[in-house]
């Protein structure tokens, strides 16, 4: 490198390097290789003053995770950290070993002496790395920041390439808790730190509790289990079914099973829930075949008269849809980006509309953080198609990963433009927010009418979620 790579800050520059260990007379326990992988990233969004920089220590024996390993965990990382103008990862060489069988478990967490010391021996580094009107500061101190989740251990099931997402990754995980407790998940490499589906897995072969205690998780053979939904934002999302609750126990009453649409499928865990605990027919479109494929062998997505799936870009479909005569059931032209091996199944599948539209889409962009929906479902012309596909007493729910407030109240004007009535709930997680745009104002008076419908409904998520909605 030349000198004074890093005097200037340029906004997106990644730069990654490595460095002996014996140079910066680090405690070599916690490195155990040799040889450091240094990688700092400027932020794409500079201050106009004052710029802030942070260190951050990758996680013992994490290196290959893509969170770690590539500028686009890295730039989430960056931009999870407001204010953040350079981000220095330090840690291990990865060597992109995230093959089957490939495991982790978390290492014994490190006293705040040997940590302040080790923090101490990178002084010098940081110093060489800053800015150049920081480095003429006296005694300017980087920041280092921790890297938290709830993982304790980890083995990945499967890597795999699809077409449109790009790299994924399949993995059972264990979590903190009171009791020993495991998920399955999946994540895209584009966006590292998002998960894409995570469902609950149980041990298969009745392996009890006292057994379970002595095996590793590489040792057990897990079952999906869909009759709860762990993701954050999913259980909130069929809350706002409660809407219109009334409707879809009318439904139930006159034997006409509601209908409802999933764009976005991912692993399968809302499409299985609502059709399997809710008794929902299902549509889910999804638009690559190799997450699919994984919904289905992983998942236990399982297709058929309940549950049918369309290979195929959501937005597009759902424009495509909206020029579609329902009544002389004549089809448009075919969607450039419609496999043409799935056109019949497709219109088939939208001539009736949805009492439900469930939107679960994230920007894919890297430089935007982890944001959803994407852009190209705010467009009006795209929220006009969705309207167009639900019933007169239908809702659209959406998943929102705001990524500034200025966004979350763009996406709230154009909802309103559209729809009729807006309710909001909070996920509770600092990050997730489910909006329910109705075609018709929806009161919330459960005191008249409660019906079986909403019983079941609250017997099978958290009743304070559906308590929780408001009209915004």
């Amino acid at each position: 490198m030349e000198a004074g790579t890093f005097e200037s800050l340029i906004p997106s520059r990644y730069v990654s390097f490595t460095l002996p260990t014996h140079s910066l007379s680090c405690p070599i326990d916690y490195f155990y290789t040799k040889i450091l992988q240094i990688s700092v990233l400027d932020s794409p969004l500079q201050p106009m003053s004052s710029p802030k920089i942070a260190a951050m220590l990758v996680p013992k024996h994490r290196e290959n995770d893509w969170i770690f390993a590539t500028e686009s965990g890295h730039l989430q990382l960056l931009l999870g950290s407001p204010g953040i103008s350079r981000l220095i990862l330090i840690g291990n060489v990865p060597n992109n070993d995230i093959n089957v069988g490939n495991l982790y478990k978390r290492s014994i967490e490190m006293c705040s002496i040997y940590r302040e010391k080790l923090e101490g021996s990178l002084y010098p580094l940081l110093m060489a790395l800053l800015p150049k009107e920081i480095a003429q500061l006296a005694n300017f101190e980087v920041p280092f920041l921790s890297y938290e989740d709830s993982v304790i251990s980890s083995v990945v099931l499967e890597r795999c390439f699809g077409s449109c997402v790009g790299e994924m990754l399949v993995e059972d995980v264990e979590i903190e808790g009171s009791r020993r407790e495991f998920r399955r998940r999946l994540r895209f490499k584009r966006m590292p730190n998002l998960i894409q589906t995570e469902i609950s897995i149980v041990p298969c072969n009745g392996i009890d509790d006292t057994r379970l205690n002595s095996l590793c998780i590489e040792e057990v053979e897990f079952c999906p289990e869909l009759g709860v939904l762990v993701h954050p934002y999913l259980a909130p999302m069929v809350a706002g079914l409660s809407l219109i609750g009334g409707y879809i126990q009318e439904c139930f009453d006159s034997e006409v099973r509601p209908r409802g649409l999933c764009i976005g499928v991912g692993g399968g865990a809302l499409l299985s829930f609502i059709s399997f605990q809710l008794g929902f027919e299902v549509v889910g479109v999804e638009m690559d075949d190799v997450v699919l494929r994984v919904a289905k062998q992983y998942f236990a997505l399982q297709t058929g008269n309940d549950i049918q799936l369309c290979l195929g870009d959501g937005i597009e479909i759902l424009k495509k849809v909206a020029l579609f005569d329902r009544d002389s059931k004549s089809s448009p032209s075919v969607a450039d980006n419609v496999r043409e091996d799935h056109c019949k199944d497709y219109f088939e599948l939208f001539v009736s509309k949805f009492l439900v539209i469930m939107v679960d889409l994230d920007s894919g962009d890297p430089k935007m953080g982890i944001s959803a929906p994407a852009l190209e479902f705010l467009q009006k012309d795209v929220l006009l198609a969705a309207k167009s596909c639900l019933s007169e007493q239908g809702i659209l729910v959406l998943n929102v990963i705001p990524s500034s407030k200025s966004f979350y109240g763009m996406l709230i004007l154009e909802l309103k433009e559209v729809f009729v009535d807006l309710h909001e709930i909070d996920c509770g997680n600092g990050e997730n927010f489910v909006l329910i745009a109705s075609n018709t104002s929806a009161a919330l008076n459960f005191g008249e009418t409660e019906n079986a419908f909403l019983r079941k409904l609250k017997s099978v998520i958290s009743e304070p979620l559906v308590d929780s909605i408001r009209k915004i």
